[in-house]
């Protein structure tokens, strides 16, 4: 059976180095790597917990392991870079983006947690992500976070993540949620730039688009827990 998370072929091609085990004379497996991934996308898909994994995947606890160490090792951000490099440059721009842009939103929790908190302008219980994405709407760093802290305290540390993960960066783009605190931290402490912007230029579109994508996609209208 197959889901709509899962890689085709020829996407699998272009990470599968990435999810291969360090040491090859381990390589040997019950289970196929792609099929590993795909489970992997499934759970964050679908938002379901991993214990309710269908049966056609591996057993959940072999999913989970896989994810916890690749995790660890940042396999998933690595193929995502690759990834963005490639897409750039397939649309005739440099491998790596000198302009970013910023954007929150909350994502409602089901479950009881310490980071747990209440977004009072969105009404949203849960949690509150921070993505910054290029202006062809590439993922580059995201962050997550109890709801209640606002945008402009919690974005400059997350603007300080996406510039020691891509140093060419010169300037940031975010509304108007990020000024005052988190533009003189940029300024301050990073020696960089961000514009607060009230309209979306229409080159933006498609960017800030993916940032609702990213909330159907990435992690559920609704988190999930194990």
């Amino acid at each position: 059976m197959g889901y709509p998370s899962d890689l085709t072929d020829a996407e699998w091609a272009l990470i599968e180095h990435y999810f291969q085990p360090r040491d090859r004379r381990r390589s040997a497996s019950l289970h196929p790597r792609k099929r590993i991934v795909d489970a992997i996308l499934y759970v964050v898909r679908s938002a379901c917990q991993w214990r309710m994994l269908t049966n056609d995947f591996p057993p959940w606890q072999t999913v989970y392991d896989h994810f916890s160490r690749w995790n660890k090792r940042a396999v998933w951000e690595t193929a995502l870079d690759q990834l963005n490099a490639l897409h750039r440059q397939n649309n005739g721009r440099s491998a790596s983006p000198s302009y970013r842009m910023i954007d929150s939103q909350s994502v409602k929790t089901e479950y009881a947690s310490e980071e747990c908190g209440i977004d009072g302008g969105k009404k949203v219980k849960g949690h509150q992500r921070h993505s910054v994405v290029d202006l062809l709407g590439n993922l580059l760093h995201v962050s997550v976070h109890a709801a209640n802290c606002s945008d402009t305290l919690a974005g400059g540390p997350v603007m300080a993540g996406a510039a020691e993960r891509h140093p060419n960066i010169e300037a940031f783009s975010g509304d108007a949620g990020y000024r005052g605190t988190a533009v003189k931290f940029v300024d301050e402490t990073l020696g960089l730039v961000l514009h607060i912007s009230t309209k979306i230029k229409d080159g933006w579109a498609l960017s800030f688009r993916n940032l609702g994508w990213l909330s159907a996609v990435s992690l559920g209208s609704v988190d999930f827990a194990g």
